[in-house]
């Protein structure tokens, strides 16, 4: 296990596209619990990184295999890649139940293909060119080796660590 110290002098958030789920909810939470926060495009992620002393990424979750890839709002792969490539520690936070010890690894967990129309319109108006090919996938699979540690409400945890401790794990999450 390892330990964070969460004191968050500053937060920015990505827009998260395309259902802008980082503008609508995130954004809210912060400006909510009065953190300061800034809202952020996806695409500027490298150049934030670069210009910003950024001491951390926290993401989240929806899905973490036994070796610790994690599946995740499309986008956050790129931000682990960002994020190793400046030296920040990029960590997962999910709760203790989104870990699949029966998902051997990232390679296994479906990944939603959505619909065209949620990147060719913005309600019923089209704004892309008619006829583009679209490639929309809900989710991306961000690997073990890019990801510093997994919050849990358990403990926070190495990638590896998950499945050497998946049995004593498990145990304590039923006490």
């Amino acid at each position: 296990m390892i330990c964070v110290a969460a004191q968050a002098e500053h937060v920015y958030c990505t827009e998260t596209r395309p259902y802008n789920q980082g503008a609508r909810l995130t954004a809210y939470e912060l400006v909510h619990e009065k953190i300061p926060a800034t809202l952020v495009c996806d695409s500027m992620v490298a150049a934030l990184m670069r210009s910003r002393n950024i001491s951390s990424v926290v993401v989240g979750a929806d899905r973490v295999a036994a070796n610790g890839d994690t599946a995740n709002k499309i986008g956050t792969y790129q931000i682990a890649v960002v994020a190793r490539h400046h030296g920040v520690p990029f960590y997962v936070a999910a709760p203790f139940t989104s870990i699949d010890f029966h998902i051997p690894s990232g390679d296994h967990i479906v990944i939603e293909e959505r619909p065209d129309k949620e990147m060719t319109h913005i309600g019923d108006h089209q704004i892309a060119a008619p006829g583009i090919a679209c490639w929309n996938p809900a989710f991306d699979v961000t690997p073990a080796s890019l990801i510093t540690g997994i919050i849990t409400e358990l403990g926070v945890y190495k990638p590896s660590e998950l499945i050497k401790h998946a049995n004593t794990l498990t145990f304590e999450s039923a006490s």
